[in-house]
């Protein structure tokens, strides 16, 4: 921790101490800025998600000498998922890591036990302090109209001004000061619903489980040596939990549809384990327009958990935001030009590697929750199209886990599905069935265009 700092003036403050605040700490630290990082509440987070660590995350905490962070926090070695649909199983483990060239391999935890190695690892990098505050609001300076510091205040009330010519707020997805710096809001379309299976026994260890529930998927991968994290997917308006609807619903409409190997632990631990929620949403990237402060993390974009990216995207975001501001670049943060010009670059560089984990998340997860005719051939022909194997994994599941950064595969792998599901289609039919599948041609291929182009083109037009 810096020490010495003799007034409330620094070269950056971070506002909130997540995946962003404590990396970004850390690099710029390094860096040797002097480094001001403000979280409300230090104690351990509990949250429901943010609890896998792809491994082009893992990659992206090796590059900022961050990786001993997930050491420690009884994580469990993702190696892959398995998905289940209708009675079936499908094997998509992770393809080779370019860096080891051994199979690659992600990380799941307990959120809070990883936020808090982050935390130490800031804690103890030389320029950084960290101070238990809530930032109260963005100071500004009305001649400049340039954000100058921030006002935060302690526990009991006092409230302190904090100077610096480069403030970063990563506050979190429900950030109050979003709107300060764009008006687009989170599109919520549905919310997880948490909580904990002890003792589960997934169909194959240290892999992520998907079961392709209707109307919307379920989630699972085992977090502790004892503990399976289960996540519910629930679209549009949400039964009560207060007065038990919740529970009912899940009982009712989800455990029917899991492995007859699961439904008992599934029961037991909706009456034993507190049922939690989170809203899943959709956020695309603004650029950065405001003098003195930068928007990060899920403040600024936002796509669907089902993917587990959100990690990935924030810690490369650091590591391409760092390089961009990096002492030989701009040596002080008051050349606010530099600054501007740098953001300008950030927004369109970032898109490498956010394009295709937030469009494929958002598309993945139409195809999961499908709610149409249409969606299900193409949640069928997806389903089928994993089970060929070779490419048809390996391709989709590098995008997934952040390992292949290339947008223009993900349109590749998504057509390829859509008219692998068609030739199903006329599979099925056979003969007699030729008119309705000529038919399906056409809806179908609508039905894959509007699921997959309204997401690159948020993505991607600004």
């Amino acid at each position: 921790m810096a020490t010495n700092v003799l007034n409330n003036e620094f070269d950056l403050i971070l506002v909130g101490g997540g995946v962003v605040g404590c990396t970004a700490a850390k690099a710029f630290g390094t860096d040797g800025r002097r480094v001001l990082l403000l979280e409300r509440d230090l104690t351990e987070p509990d949250r429901i998600v943010g609890e896998l660590m792809q491994p082009g995350g893992v990659n992206a905490l090796k590059q900022l000498d961050m990786e001993d962070t997930l050491q420690g926090i009884d994580g469990i070695p993702c190696r892959g998922y398995s998905v289940y649909r209708n009675g079936e199983f499908v094997e998509i483990p992770y393809p080779d890591n370019p860096l080891t060239g051994r199979p690659a391999e992600g990380l799941s935890f307990h959120h809070g036990r990883f936020i808090q190695n982050l935390r130490k690892e800031a804690s103890a990098t030389k320029n950084v302090t960290i101070k238990e505050m809530t930032v109260m609001r963005l100071l500004n300076d009305n001649v400049d109209e340039k954000c100058v510091g921030v006002v935060a205040q302690t526990k009991d009330g006092k409230e302190e001004k904090y100077y610096a010519p480069l403030t970063l707020v990563a506050d979190g997805i429900f950030s109050k000061f979003r709107k300060e710096f764009t008006s687009k809001l989170p599109d919520v379309r549905s919310h997880f619903v948490g909580f904990i299976v002890k003792d589960l026994v997934l169909p194959s260890p240290e892999h992520g489980f998907v079961t392709l529930a209707k109307p919307s998927p379920v989630l699972m991968y085992q977090i502790g040596t004892h503990e399976t994290r289960v996540l519910v997917d629930v679209p549009g308006e949400l039964p009560s939990n207060a007065n038990g609807d919740l529970k009912k619903y899940i009982q009712s409409n989800i455990v029917p549809q899991m492995p007859e190997s699961m439904r008992g632990a599934f029961e037991k631990a909706l009456e034993t384990e507190r049922l939690r929620v989170m809203p899943n949403g959709f956020l695309p990237p603004s650029p950065n327009q405001v003098n003195g402060a930068i928007l990060l993390g899920d403040a600024m974009n936002i796509r669907h958990p089902l993917t587990g990216g959100g990690m990935t995207v924030a810690i490369n975001d650091v590591i391409l935001l760092r390089e961009l501001l990096s002492p030989e670049n701009i040596p002080s943060f008051t050349e606010s030009d530099l600054v501007i010009q740098a953001m300008g670059a950030f927004h369109w560089k970032r898109k490498r590697y956010c394009v295709s984990i937030n469009v494929l998340a958002m598309s993945l997860y139409r195809l999961f929750a499908a709610n149409d005719p249409n969606l299900v051939i193409l949640q069928n022909g997806c389903f089928n199209y994993f089970l060929l194997g070779g490419d048809c994994v390996k391709g989709p599941v590098s995008l997934l886990s952040g390992l292949l950064e290339k947008p223009l595969a993900l349109v590749y792998h998504f057509y390829a599905v859509a008219f692998y599901a068609l030739y199903l289609e006329f599979k099925r039919g056979g003969v007699k069935g030729l008119p309705v599948s000529i038919m399906r041609i056409f809806t179908v291929l609508y039905a894959a265009c509007v699921t997959i182009l309204p997401y690159i083109w948020s993505e991607c037009k600004s």
